[in-house]
């Protein structure tokens, strides 16, 4: 099993780093508005059914650990789901000031993403001091183990897919 994980992982970073070459831009309007809508086509694609799929197969709960296990699972999903939606946000304002970036615009959107992580850790922490009281911490840390290397791999995706900030007028 963790072989298989660490090979889709690995094909993931393959495909990922040939693209992330190629993410010095041409027509920066066009490729920030491209970038945009692989982003949005990767979230809107069945990777949450792929995810549930892997968790499933990753923590082999029984019917009990099972029973108390998915609904918090779904919860969190639920929480996460908000925070995808926000940096989603950050994305899109991304690409829309993507030619022109500011350096006023790169320092807010550099703060919003570190406050995105915070939260991404906050809930991370929250979830985790819930399912340890429903189900064994070594249960527990497996979840958020597998959970890691998905939003890794989700997020190296997206970073592949976003051009590099350029200086403007550069001299």
């Amino acid at each position: 099993m963790r072989i298989r994980l660490a090979a889709v992982a690995l094909l993931l970073l393959t495909a990922t780093s040939v693209r992330a070459q190629e993410t010095r831009v041409q027509d920066p309007e066009k490729s920030a508005e491209l970038n945009t809508q692989a982003y949005i086509q990767l979230l809107r694609s069945n990777l949450a059914t792929k995810k549930e799929e892997i968790v499933k197969e990753t923590m082999q709960l029984n019917s009990q650990q099972a029973a108390a296990f998915w609904p918090i699972y779904n919860e969190y999903q639920a929480a996460q789901s908000k925070l995808t939606g926000e940096k989603l946000a950050i994305v899109s304002e991304y690409a829309q000031n993507f030619s022109g970036m500011t350096d006023e615009k790169a320092d807010q959107l550099a703060q919003q993403v570190m406050q995105l992580d915070e939260k991404r850790m906050a809930l991370r922490e929250k979830y985790y001091a819930i399912l340890k009281k429903a189900i064994p911490a070594t249960l527990a840390v497996r979840f958020f183990q597998v959970e890691n290397q998905l939003q890794l791999i989700v997020d190296l995706q997206i970073a592949a897919n976003l051009p590099i900030i350029e200086a403007a007028n550069a001299q």
